[in-house]
């Protein structure tokens, strides 16, 4: 990844910074799925800078930053064409060169949490052929370990539900991979930290 564009989130008292990210990573997500290829894959990866993860919360900051291996894949990106209605809401910087000095490099992927007590009660009773009930209070590993990560509400432009992308940043010192999901997101593909 040489190449790489910022995204400021710009909240205000009447418009928070959780809906600001809700709005751009949907709108961001839908140009990444504009440039998919036959499999899926993605030639943009996305960073947040200011993610810091604590011991009972984490924050995924106020910036966004894309790269790709071409600043003509940036270009053909435009993001200032799919964040054109929240323009008083974002700052957009020119496609720039990704500095030689560097922290590491960063994993961006999706983290799928454990799923509620109820659900994994209605699996085991399926598996076990007991009654939901009989699962829910006999079951009794259904611990819900509450999560950390930081997440995006977003909203399934397919289905019409409400979900949460919830994204883990691991840190790791070798580049790897060049190819990303329509979130920007990859378990294997790093981008660099600075």
């Amino acid at each position: 990844m040489k190449f790489y564009m910022e995204i400021t989130l710009l909240p205000n008292p009447e418009v928070g910074i959780h809906f600001l990210w809700s709005k751009v990573y949907q709108q961001i997500h839908l140009g990444l799925v504009e440039m998919q290829d036959d499999q899926g894959r993605v030639p943009i990866g996305v960073a947040f800078p200011e993610y810091v993860q604590g011991d009972k919360y984490s924050v995924l900051g106020g910036k966004l930053r894309l790269f790709a291996e071409h600043e003509a894949t940036l270009s053909q990106f435009n993001a200032s064409h799919w964040l054109a209605r929240l323009s008083d809401y974002v700052h957009c910087t020119s496609i720039r060169p990704v500095p030689e000095k560097l922290n590491g490099y960063a994993i961006y992927q999706r983290e799928q949490p454990k799923a509620s007590k109820e659900r994994l009660a209605r699996r085991y009773a399926k598996r076990h052929n007991l009654s939901y009930d009989a699962a829910l209070s006999c079951y009794q590993p259904m611990v819900q370990k509450s999560m950390t990560t930081p997440f995006i509400r977003l909203e399934s432009l397919s289905a019409g539900q409400a979900f949460c992308l919830w994204i883990k940043k691991t840190e790791v010192s070798e580049p790897a991979g060049a190819t990303f999901g329509s979130y920007g997101l990859s378990a294997v593909s790093t981008v660099p930290n600075f």
